[in-house]
C-alpha cells in the first residue's frame, strides 16, 4: 500500500471509530432492523409506526410541522405519508391555508397503531433490559440533546 493510500486508510478507519454520524447511523441502522421484525406482524414499518404515533400525539398536523417535529425532509415524508394514505392509515385534507395539507390518523390507522404498540413494548422492554435503564435514560437524553444543537438556528 502506498503512503497516500495508507494515510486515507488511517482516516478511514478514524471516521468508523469516532464519527457521530458514521457510528449514529450504524446504531439507527441496527436499531430499524430490531425494531421491524418486532413490529412486523402488525404490518407496520418503523417509519409508519413513528410517523402514526407522532400524528396521534398531535390529534392531526400539517406537513410543515410533522416534517419538523420528526426531523424529515418535507419531500422525503410526503413521499413517505402517500405511502400511508394508499394503505389507509391516514388521509390529508386541506389546511386553513389551502397550500397547506393537514395528515389525519384513520380509523385503521388508529387499530394498525392500537395493534403495533404491544409489540412495539415488548421491543422496547428488550432494548432497555439489555442496554440498562441508565444507560437507556442518558442515550435517550444524549440523542435529544444531540437533535437541539444540531437543529439550533
Amino acid at each position: 500500500m502506498s503512503e497516500k493510500e495508507q494515510k486515507i486508510f488511517d482516516k478511514c478507519r478514524q471516521v468508523a471509530q469516532s464519527c457521530a454520524v458514521f457510528n449514529l447511523r450504524k446504531a439507527s441502522r441496527a436499531l430499524t432492523q430490531f425494531y421491524e421484525t418486532a413490529l412486523r406482524p402488525s404490518g407496520l414499518r418503523v417509519t409508519q409506526f413513528t410517523l402514526i404515533v407522532a400524528v396521534r400525539l398531535f390529534g392531526s398536523t400539517t406537513i410543515s410541522r410533522l416534517a419538523d417535529t420528526m426531523v424529515m425532509d418535507r419531500t422525503t415524508l410526503t413521499r413517505n405519508l402517500k405511502l400511508m394514505e394508499k394503505k389507509g392509515f391516514i388521509t390529508t385534507i386541506p389546511g386553513e391555508d389551502r397550500r397547506e395539507r393537514v395528515v389525519v390518523l384513520t380509523e385503521p390507522g388508529k387499530e394498525s397503531l392500537e395493534n403495533a404498540l404491544p409489540l412495539w413494548e415488548k421491543a422496547q422492554r428488550e432494548i432497555v433490559d439489555a442496554l440498562g435503564h441508565r444507560r437507556f435514560d442518558e442515550m435517550l437524553a444524549n440523542l435529544m440533546a444531540t437533535v437541539s444543537l444540531v437543529k439550533a438556528p
